[in-house]
């Protein structure tokens, strides 16, 4: 067993938060990937003053009020995730790339008049996967005698348990029928397969459960799934000067995850004492709904030069999660192996505790654009986006405040988003497309995933800034137009397969390459398929 002496926390803490859901699960939700048709991808999604694409209802939904045609349009592509973690001296990599469906949507285009003050009412659909959850990691090195194990043994000291209460979790067929919401599912779980023992140390007064000392360890993870947004827009043009519009936003969230951790364990004496592995299995569906206000201005009604301005109100989700989780072993210190799932003794023919119903409201977000045009050939685009993650709100079906809403109030900050995007037309069919979005990091430095009474995963991961760069071209016919767009997103994370204040963090380097066609068709009145933006 391992000679360090375990810090008791409070035991009411860890009753407060029953719950699973935190900081990293409310993460998940919020901020958006820079996706949807492949000319507003290729601009680096800089068009919430410029206007004219059918992306801009996500991010302004004044743009819309640009268009003085019909258009649809439909986007596809592949999309690359790449990682490369570096723990211990000792690097892995894992690759993963899939075809996807990444929008379609149109603009129906309402003429009011031209001796009217209202000139367009404009009226729009469109949908776009906003975040794409897919993804592999794995991580794996030496521990130097750190161990998850220790953490499953800390969780059962909270509750300060006696010898015999300890051995009466072994014996008996379900711990939960005896101790009742009192104990947390995972450390009952280390009990019943070894991973935490007891131990009698009467020199050193120690009499409590306990670990093991880890000799290395390996971390698998697959992660699938994404938010599909639709939205519907409608907008106006106020005398080619003032566009207005409002876009309501459907959510449907689809996200799957599965874990595997396998740690190998030493004796006293440093040789090899078996191991055991931890899965964990997670799935979470849901729904939501917002709504985005937008305005954009030209404040000189010879210049080009707009500026816009946008909020989104909350997104009210209605989440459920499923989990379940499996822990076996075969620690030669015990007499025979072991293995629990979680749904041995957390669902009965009463109770499924396996499935949870809870709801999260997003913070507010704030948008500030500005762009304009030069000699009909030439579009720039700049904004700023302001949403404080902190501000989120993870609670019950009831309404009451989840047990681990405090972990989102200190773990997650403000994240600020800068874009900036051009065109340029080479010539009248022909334009290339460039830019660059940075997005500070949303967890505080000091951000860690406690574990609660249901939860069964010890892993979390802090990601940092992100810099996504983004080129493209772009071919408008006399009906048709098409856009090819690439991106690329980069951002470094520290990851930790469990909580342990000496363990070090596993450097992680992310990486997401996508490619992007979207094909298009104009209104059949229009002579060709101008931009919108540039031909005002």
């Amino acid at each position: 067993m391992k000679n360090k002496v375990i810090v008791t926390v409070c035991a009411l803490l860890a009753m407060a938060t029953a719950s699973a859901q935190n900081a990293y699960d409310a993460e998940k939700l919020l901020g958006n990937d820079l996706n949807g048709t492949a000319r507003f991808v290729g601009m680096g999604g800089a068009m919430g003053a410029l206007g004219g694409d059918i992306s801009v209802m996500g991010s302004n939904p004044a743009g819309i009020g640009i268009f003085r045609s019909n258009d649809v349009s439909a986007s596809f592509g592949f999309n690359n995730t790449s990682t490369k973690s570096n723990f211990s001296g000792v690097s892995m990599n894992e690759n993963k790339t899939r075809a996807s469906f990444d929008q379609i949507g149109f603009v129906y285009s309402n003429k009011i008049g031209n001796n009217t003050s209202l000139r367009f009412v404009n009226f729009g659909f469109n949908y776009h996967k906003s975040k794409n959850f897919n993804r592999l990691f794995s991580m794996g090195g030496a521990l130097d005698n750190l161990s998850q194990s220790f953490q499953l043994a800390q969780e059962m000291e909270r509750y300060g348990l006696t010898e015999s209460e300890f051995n009466d979790i072994l014996d008996v067929k379900n711990p939960y029928t005896k101790y009742w919401n009192q104990l947390p599912v995972l450390g009952v779980m280390g009990v019943r397969t070894g991973v935490v023992d007891w131990v009698n140390d009467s020199e050193k007064n120690i009499h409590a459960p306990w670990g093991w000392n880890g000799f290395n360890n390996n971390f698998f993870s697959k992660e699938t799934g994404g938010i599909s947004q639709y939205d519907f827009n409608v907008s106006f043009n106020i005398e080619d000067r003032v566009y207005l519009g409002a876009t309501l936003g459907v959510y449907d969230v689809n996200y799957d995850r599965y874990t595997s951790y396998t740690e190998n364990l030493n004796d006293d004496n440093g040789g090899d004492n078996g191991g055991y592995t931890l899965d964990n299995y997670y799935k979470l569906e849901g729904t939501g709904m917002d709504l985005k206000l937008g305005v954009i201005i030209r404040p000189i009604e010879s210049s080009p030069f707009r500026l816009g301005f946008a909020v989104h109100t909350p997104t009210w989700y209605d989440l459920r999660e499923s989990y379940n989780a499996a822990l076996s072993s075969d620690i030669l210190a015990c007499e025979t192996p072991y293995n629990q799932t979680l749904s041995d003794f957390l669902v009965t023919p009463e109770y499924d505790y396996l499935t949870y119903d809870y709801n999260l409201t997003t913070p507010w977000k704030f948008n500030v654009s500005a762009g304009t045009t030069f000699a009909g050939a030439v579009a720039v685009g700049a904004e700023y986006e302001y949403q404080d993650y902190s501000s989120s709100k993870l609670k019950d079906v009831d309404g009451y405040e989840l047990g681990d809403q405090p972990s989102v109030e200190n773990y997650l900050k403000g994240v600020h988003t800068f874009r900036i995007g051009m065109e340029t037309r080479i010539i009248p069919e022909f334009s290339i497309r460039a830019g660059y979005n940075y997005s500070s990091a949303a967890f505080s430095k000091d951000a860690y995933s406690a574990l609660s009474l249901y939860s069964t995963r010890t892993d979390f991961n802090n990601t940092e800034s992100k810099n996504t760069f983004t080129f493209g071209l772009g071919y408008r016919g006399s009906v048709i137009y098409a856009d090819l767009a690439y991106k690329y997103d980069m951002y470094k994370s520290n990851f930790y397969a469990f909580d342990d204040i000496d363990l070090p963090a596993t450097k992680v380097d992310n990486e997401r390459h996508q490619l992007l066609l979207t094909v298009g068709r104009c209104s059949f009145l229009r002579i060709n398929c101008e931009s919108n933006i540039i031909n005002l």
